[in-house]
């Protein structure tokens, strides 16, 4: 039984050191956790609308403020992280940012 508790806190040790290293890492390369975590969300956010705007060209006008706040939100967190750390999501963000300019320039010229 004590082998067995010597080896779980030896695993929670290593899990703990970790997760220190990955916080030490990130301090390091100049930036807060909660960037860093917002930027790994925008992430995901910028994979959907990056296969929205692919697949529609005309949106409607609700769907056109949703894109542009998700698209915002992902500005704002890809804003706060360095360049290199989602140089090579570039091309999809810039795809991204195309589609929110046209809407944004429709819209401005709507109103």
């Amino acid at each position: 039984m004590t082998g067995l508790g010597i080896i779980i806190y030896i695993l929670v040790f290593v899990i703990f050191a970790l997760i220190a290293y990955a916080v030490l890492q990130i301090k390091l390369f100049g930036m807060n956790v909660k960037d860093f975590w917002s930027f790994i969300e925008a992430n995901q956010i910028l994979e959907r609308l990056y296969q929205f705007s692919k697949k529609y060209e005309k949106l409607t006008v609700q769907e056109q403020i949703i894109y542009l706040k998700q698209a915002e939100t992902i500005f704002n967190a890809f804003d706060k992280v360095p360049n290199s750390l989602w140089e090579d999501e570039y091309d999809k963000y810039n795809t991204v940012l195309e589609k929110y300019k046209n809407i944004k320039m429709l819209r401005w010229s709507n109103e």
